[in-house]
């Protein structure tokens, strides 16, 4: 839960779960989105995916990224059960 937390500390990488939000992404359209280099993109990738955050899955030459909805899942729980 605490690499979750370190995860979406970083507004970067709260944008990227954003846009994955809407649809599954290669890391090239992801980068798109973004005015910085693509080893950086790739960089908070990986942190997401270590916490995982994101899934990711390869078709053919590309890898597509996805969220993770178990995690937020169990996110959100802990909020709730927090407030208790």
């Amino acid at each position: 839960m605490n690499d979750a937390f370190k995860a979406l500390s970083d507004p970067t990488r709260r944008k990227i779960l954003k846009l994955l939000s809407d649809q599954d992404m290669t890391a090239g359209e992801i980068a798109e989105c973004f005015d910085i280099s693509k080893p950086s993109i790739s960089h908070h990738l990986s942190t997401l995916k270590a916490a995982g955050l994101v899934l990711d899955e390869r078709k053919g030459q590309n890898i597509i990224y996805s969220l993770n909805m178990t995690v937020f899942q169990d996110l959100i729980k802990w909020f709730f059960d927090f407030q208790s």
